[in-house]
């Protein structure tokens, strides 16, 4: 099976994005990936091991980022019922190919997680076990949380806590932890957030959280992870920087500039007659 290329949605730095399909599954998880090497297919294999022994019904989306070392072939053999795959011609970035993989969800939860192999497949399903018991609008993965097991050293880790007390400062969220890779969030999110969003790159964790937040989902869960660092795995001071400059950006669009309330106040007043029947007389 051949990868799925679309590169009219390759060149654009948003997909178009509006309604999600029908949901006919319990969950979808969009694996976005970006020259990840032969490491992908073991990810993936694990994915579908622990989501099928979960019982639920399940897709895994996998979104090549402009991928040229070959890795989107690696998933060869995998039905397309299982492991739905769409590959864009250049790299745009991981926010991009999040958007393209979550506007393709048929699940009624749909989360995502890096293909880095960084965090194990194995905590999709106490996630998914906690969104059916508690009914969150979003669970996010936390390494501050105090049954985490985290392995970073002590420079990342200062990174993690300053870059933390920035979003606090700028947007007050109250969540410890915005950026670890691994969330799941209730259909009825997504399709309220999806259309607003626009960052292309690192930033999207959060653009998402600050928005869902805007419109009154408030109910976010954080759930404990195990993060073991890959040998020789490091972050670039590029990436941090653009991190930085990717969150400022965010911070500027929606408190200074206030690009986001008229798409805010419109998706507010069309969910409200939904509200309000949902309360019965």
């Amino acid at each position: 099976m051949e990868p799925v290329s679309e590169p009219r949605s390759a060149g654009r730095a948003r997909p178009d994005i509006t309604v999600l399909p029908d949901p006919t599954l319990d969950v979808s998880i969009v694996v976005p990936y970006y020259n990840p090497g032969r490491r992908l297919r073991a990810t993936v294999e694990h994915m579908v091991q622990v989501l099928d022994e979960s019982g639920m019904t399940f897709e895994i989306i996998t979104v090549s980022d402009g991928s040229t070392d070959g890795s989107p072939f690696t998933l060869d053999g995998f039905p397309e019922s299982v492991v739905r795959r769409i590959s864009f011609d250049t790299n745009v970035g991981k926010g991009h190919a999040l958007r393209a993989g979550l506007g393709m969800g048929r699940g009624r939860y749909l989360g995502f997680i890096d293909a880095d192999g960084d965090i194990s497949p194995e905590f999709l399903a106490p996630f998914v076990s906690v969104m059916q018991s508690e009914e969150p609008d979003i669970i996010i993965g936390s390494k501050r949380h105090p049954d985490s097991s985290v392995h970073y050293p002590p420079l990342r880790r200062l990174y993690s806590w300053t870059y933390q007390r920035l979003i606090h400062l700028l947007f007050r969220l109250n969540v410890k932890d915005t950026q670890v890779g691994i969330k799941l969030v209730r259909r009825k999110v997504i399709a309220d957030v999806l259309p607003l969003l626009r960052e292309s790159r690192f930033a999207l964790d959060l653009e998402l959280l600050v928005l869902a937040h805007a419109l009154g989902y408030t109910r976010i869960v954080e759930a404990p992870v195990a993060i073991q660092e890959r040998f020789g795995s490091t972050i670039s001071l590029k990436a941090v920087w653009l991190l930085l400059v990717d969150t400022l950006g965010l911070y500027v669009r929606f408190s200074v500039r206030h690009e986001y309330d008229e798409a805010l106040t419109a998706s507010e007043q069309a969910d409200r007659p939904r509200r309000d029947d949902a309360r019965g007389p």
